[in-house]
Parts: structure tokens; C-alpha cells; sequence
């Protein structure tokens, strides 16, 4: 019998679940509110509810948990470090002492865009590229780097913030607490404000129709998101720049302009032969990528 394994994807609003094979086979899958305001004792104990749940609706019991969160997290000890879009105080909590207690199975937690990362290189443009950084653009800007087959993570797990590059030494604050990072200025809500719109949706819609203001907000978010990838590609030389997420969605507004700023700002060597694609591993890369974590933790670089 194949082994089965448990992956969730815990977001601000939402907490997804599945049951499935390592290979992205689903067996059961469920999703329920975060309810992040009850705190994280609670939301953790949701997971275990969850998890559980799942696992009593029929087939046989996870072998281990893989978990992606929004945030930073330790992997390697399961401390969470630091998760800005949930509330209540999640600096230091010990997430995975707690799920494996509670579970009585092995877990093993990575941020949401490093798991998505990891499904894209075991599902979707990995197979074809072995060296690739993934931007996640949405309300943030997060990502993964993909050295020769392995999801470069770092001592801390944080290796692939690219959403926190330094693009304007003086530029609007961040979340994080730095100034001017790329998130700052190229997500969906940066890009909204710029353009006076609720969301990136609406001014999406405004710049086609040729609303000005919003245009140049999408330029310039192109702008800087071509700047972060041509940096990248510099230090990196990867095979591929890939693009995940709503924002992704609108490839003639931000990701045309990328090739160009690539094509146009490297110039130590030529990178005419680095592709610039939108992923290919799905919405779900996030969950299937925290699925896949213990069956191919060998293709973590810690």
C-alpha cells in the first residue's frame, strides 16, 4: 500500500487540508476559516482537527504532516518567527512540538511560497528547468530559489525572500519593517493605491481601459519587478524567472515587461536563454508542495 501523507496550507482566512500520495494524488481535501483571532493555540488545535477529520472519513492514517505557512518559520526546529498576516502573537511559537504531539506524526513546516516553489519543481517547470527563482505575486510578494534541483532554503528557512529586496533606499515603508522593499511597491495592494483603486483587479481594469493613473502604476510595478529579476538573473543565472499567483494572471501588465528589463540590464552575459513563464504547478502549489515535504525532503537544501 502507497503511503499517504498530509499537507496544509495555512492562510489568513483559510486553512486547505489534504490527504494524498507525495506525487500530487488527492484522496480527501477540505478547507475551513482561520479564525486567526482566537489565537494560535486555537488555530493549531483547528489543524489537528482537521487533520484528524480527514483522516477519519475513510482511508488509512497519514505517515507525516507537511504544513506551508505565510511567514517565516525554522524548519529545521518548527518555531514559527514571523507571521504578519495572522493575528495574535506567533514570534516563537512551537508549532511543530505542538502538531506532533497532538498528531502523533512526524510534521515538517516551510513558508507558503517556499512550498510552492517545491511543487513547481517536483510538478511544474522544474522538470524542465533545474535552476529557477519563483516570484509569488499577490497581496505580497514572496518566492522560492531553485539551485540545481533543490529548493535552496538556508540555515533559517528564509532564503527566497525576494519580495523584501531593497529597490528604493527611501521608498514607503514595508511590513517587514524595511524601506522600499519590492513588495512595497509591486504587489496587489501597492499597486491598487498607486492606481486609486479597492484592488489590483479593479485597476487591472481601469489600465485597459486606458485610466492613465493606473496605468502607470502597473509601468512602474513592472518596472521594479523587471529591476528584482534582473538582479537575480545576475547572481543567479537560472534557468528560469517563473511567475505564480493572482497577480501573475495579468501577464501582459507585469510579466511582458520583464523580459524586456531582463534583456535590457544584464549584461555581464547574455540572458537571452533564461525563460520568463508563468508557473506551471496550479493553484494548489502551495498545498501540494507542503504534501511532498517529507517523501522528497532530499531535494531540500537546507
Amino acid at each position: 500500500m502507497e503511503t499517504v501523507f498530509a499537507g496544509v496550507d495555512l492562510g489568513g482566512t483559510k486553512i486547505a487540508a489534504a490527504l494524498g500520495h507525495a506525487d500530487g494524488r488527492v484522496l480527501h481535501s477540505k478547507t475551513i476559516p482561520t479564525l486567526s483571532g482566537e489565537g494560535p493555540e486555537r488555530v493549531l488545535a483547528r489543524i489537528v482537527e482537521l487533520v484528524n477529520g480527514l483522516a477519519a472519513e475513510g482511508g488509512p492514517r497519514p505517515a507525516a504532516l507537511g504544513i506551508g505557512v505565510p511567514g517565516l518559520v525554522d524548519s529545521r526546529t518548527g518555531f514559527i518567527r514571523f507571521l504578519p498576516n495572522l493575528e495574535g502573537q506567533w514570534r516563537g511559537v512551537a508549532a511543530g512540538a505542538f502538531l506532533e504531539h497532538a498528531l502523533g506524526m512526524p510534521v515538517r513546516i516551510l513558508n507558503d511560497a517556499r512550498c510552492a516553489a517545491f511543487s513547481e519543481l517536483l510538478r511544474g517547470h522544474g522538470r524542465l528547468y533545474p535552476s529557477f527563482v519563483l516570484f509569488t505575486l499577490g497581496t505580497g510578494i514572496g518566492g522560492g530559489i531553485v539551485i540545481d534541483g533543490k529548493l535552496r532554503l538556508g540555515p533559517l528557512s528564509a532564503a527566497g525572500e525576494i519580495g523584501h529586496q531593497t529597490m528604493m533606499a527611501n521608498g514607503p515603508l514595508c511590513g517587514c519593517g524595511n524601506d522600499g522593499c519590492l513588495e512595497a511597491i509591486a504587489s496587489g495592494p501597492a499597486i491598487a493605491r498607486a492606481a486609486g483603486c479597492v484592488n489590483a483587479a479593479e485597476a487591472a481594469g481601469a489600465a485597459r481601459n486606458g485610466d492613465v493613473r493606473a496605468q502607470r502604476a502597473f509601468r512602474e510595478a513592472a518596472m521594479y519587478l523587471g529591476i528584482a529579476a534582473a538582479n537575480l538573473v545576475t547572481a543567479l543565472h537560472p534557468d528560469a524567472i517563473l511567475f505564480s499567483g493572482g497577480m501573475a494572471e495579468l501577464a501582459d501588465l507585469l510579466l511582458m515587461p520583464v523580459r524586456a528589463a531582463i534583456n535590457e540590464r544584464v549584461r555581464m552575459f547574455p540572458a537571452d536563454g533564461v525563460a520568463v513563464r508563468r508557473a506551471a504547478a496550479g493553484p494548489q502549489a502551495g498545498l501540494l508542495g507542503a504534501l511532498a515535504l517529507h517523501a522528497e525532503s532530499n531535494r531540500l537544501g537546507f
